[in-house]
């Protein structure tokens, strides 16, 4: 049954979290809150806002179609792991309880966060950047940490482009752009397993869900757009401003009570 004021806060957190998602991610940081906030249980609304935001992650792709056909083609090697993280965490999402990985998710992204943020420096200092022919090492252990990453994106997933965007950063890529376009790729991979797993096996709320992508899939693309008239350096303070907002929100959730 529709509830047009709640469906239009929906939307409009969908929306945000859309256009969050296309630049760095952290998009389920309000949309989570958002339906705990109307009153579904926390389980669900995870469930919900996962299979809700993936049709905008579609949208971002779109968005960054150009970037993604210049970025390195090596890197769609992530694809794998990323479809066996997501399903794997989406399965410990709901076999497993919570508590314990609610606690580390917030130094995880607050690491991931400083790690992008001193990419320029560790460049400087390692001459990554001037490491090309050797990124097929570097794949190797992003192989690794993409699994990681897609685990946690399977089971929650706030804050993985922060933690995907650090991983390219290390990688030598420098394009702020392309990092963005291979990112949107993976998060359409990780949370497009994810949702399939959940609507096959979880309390999912639809009416809810369908509006929320519907919100997702417009910020997605618009949010795309944005990044690519705001420039580089505004982009990188947007990754760093919600890298940490995201994690201080899930230290406090986590830890404050």
């Amino acid at each position: 049954m529709l509830h047009p004021v709640r469906e239009v806060l929906i939307f409009a957190a969908a929306c945000v979290a859309g256009a969050i998602n296309s630049v760095a991610g952290g998009g389920t940081l309000i949309t989570f809150p958002t339906l705990v906030g109307l009153g579904t249980p926390s389980l669900v609304a995870n469930v919900t806002s996962t299979v809700a935001l993936w049709p905008g992650s579609l949208g971002s792709v779109w968005g960054y179609r150009r970037q993604l056909l210049e970025s390195d083609r090596r890197l769609f090697a992530l694809i794998v792991p990323s479809l066996g993280g997501g399903i794997v965490g989406a399965v410990l999402l709901v076999l497993t309880p919570t508590d314990v990985f609610d606690r580390i998710v917030p130094f995880l992204i607050l690491f991931a966060t400083a790690l992008f943020m001193a990419q320029e420096p560790l460049q400087r200092r390692f001459d990554l950047a001037s490491l090309h022919a050797a990124r097929s090492h570097w794949l190797s252990w992003t192989m690794v940490f993409q699994f990681m990453v897609a685990l946690y994106g399977g089971y929650f997933g706030a804050g993985i482009g922060i933690l995907m965007l650090a991983a390219l950063s290390l990688m030598g890529h420098t394009d702020i752009h392309r990092m963005n376009a291979v990112k949107n790729l993976l998060a359409v991979c990780i949370n497009g397993i994810a949702a399939i797993y959940f609507a096959l096996t979880a309390d999912v709320m639809w009416v809810d869900a369908l509006v929320m992508a519907a919100g997702a899939i417009a910020g997605g693309a618009g949010g795309a757009g944005l990044a690519l008239r705001l420039g580089p350096r505004a982009v990188r303070r947007i990754i760093v401003v919600v890298g940490l907002g995201s994690a201080l929100a899930l230290l406090v959730n986590a830890w404050g009570t």
